[in-house]
């Protein structure tokens, strides 16, 4: 009977391991994917750099920008100009802008591709917005610049030897704002209650 209950205490042990196993992998399948996206440019994602390329080909290809929101996000968001036509490997820096029309802070942050969505190993963002969280008060608008680069690669490539554009997109999703704030905004609230 007692090596009959230490079976069960076995098995239920190792089923709540592969339960808590699973629901930590789910918490980092996001991160996780969102880095092999990036590394490897899979799903039109754009790969990152941290240095400029040295290498321009004397021929240009005309990069297209995109702006979005999700249902829902009231901010107005668009891309300052519609596109550019830039040498292949020259770093070109766009900008994306943000408005929030409300009367209170709102927080936002950003994902992006490209299309094609064979294009996506071969364009190079250094610095950008995405994935990083925004704020914007009520009333306040920003420029976002993104610096980027199309990689000379793209014409080694067979699959994008012929292709003469790509478009940049970027949606803009309503997050919660950081907890710090939100407690301040309460307390301002609550303290302007009080005057009332």
């Amino acid at each position: 009977m007692s090596a009959g209950r230490a079976s069960n205490g076995r098995t239920a042990a190792t089923l709540f391991g592969v339960v808590a196993c699973m629901v930590a992998l789910s918490f980092a399948a996001v991160p996780l994917y969102r880095i092999f996206c990036q590394v490897t440019g899979f799903g039109g994602t754009p790969l990152r750099a941290d240095v400029v390329n040295e290498v321009v080909l004397d021929e240009t290809i005309t990069v297209t920008f995109d702006a979005s929101t999700e249902s829902g996000m009231p901010w107005v968001f668009k891309p300052v100009q519609k596109d550019m036509e830039i040498p292949i490997g020259e770093t070109g820096l766009a900008f994306y802008t943000a408005h929030n029309p409300t009367d209170r802070p709102i927080a936002g942050t950003a994902v992006f591709n490209v299309t094609p969505l064979k294009i996506g190993p071969h364009f190079v963002k250094i610095d950008c917005f995405c994935f990083e969280e925004q704020v914007l008060m009520p009333g306040q608008t920003v420029d976002m610049p993104v610096t980027y680069y199309v990689d000379p690669s793209i014409r080694e490539d067979r699959s994008t030897r012929e292709v003469k554009g790509v478009t940049l997109s970027y949606t803009f999703y309503q997050i919660d704002l950081p907890e710090g704030m939100e407690t301040a905004m309460n307390a301002d609230a609550a303290a302007g209650e009080t005057v009332n």
